[in-house]
């Protein structure tokens, strides 16, 4: 049984399956028969699950198992305690309500990498990070999350699965490396 983390950069859509104007996990990883144990949109970076083992793909990335997922977010805007109040709580997006989830304001990580391209800088409005633990991951759900509360998401970054962490596994966008499944 093998399980990879991954490192996926910005712009590289989250399947093996050639795409007709993106890179795909394959200009990254050759190694037959691994899988996405979740996903992250082509404009999200960061942290990824790879396994060639179905019960372990389920068992990280099913709901009903609750694996704890860590964002990085940068937003346009400042956060008011009252705003990261409404984004901890269950928020009604309309077609879905999220469950309870930490959200913090935290400082401008300074062991992160640059994106390429940068993001959009605009002198009048401000950026913030905030850092966002879900054990939910529906579509889109972080950005759905910051744009229900008036601060739109510039940049994203998920940074721990369960037990596995960027923190704990250093891999700059692009880099993987295989771990030992944890029981």
């Amino acid at each position: 049984m093998k399980l990879i983390l991954l490192n996926k950069p910005f712009n590289v859509m989250c399947q093996f399956s050639a795409h007709p104007s993106r890179e795909t996990l394959a200009d990254y990883l050759d190694i037959p028969n691994i899988y996405p144990a979740g996903r992250l949109d082509a404009d999200s970076e960061g942290l990824i699950l790879l396994t060639d083992d179905g019960k372990l793909q389920n068992r990280i990335s099913h709901p009903d198992h609750k694996q704890a997922k860590t964002y990085l977010v940068q937003v346009e805007g400042t956060p008011t305690p009252a705003i990261l109040k409404k984004l901890s709580e269950p928020l009604d997006l309309g077609d879905f309500t999220t469950q309870a989830c930490i959200a913090k304001h935290i400082q401008t990580p300074d062991w992160l990498w640059d994106r390429n391209p940068p993001i959009r800088q605009r002198a009048s409005i401000p950026t913030s990070w905030l850092c966002i633990i879900l054990s939910e991951g529906k579509n889109r759900q972080v950005r759905r999350m910051t744009a229900a509360v008036g601060l739109p998401t510039l940049r994203l970054i998920r940074t721990d699965i369960g037990g596995f962490s960027l923190e704990s596994h250093p891999l700059m966008p692009g880099e993987w490396q295989e771990v030992e499944a944890q029981k």
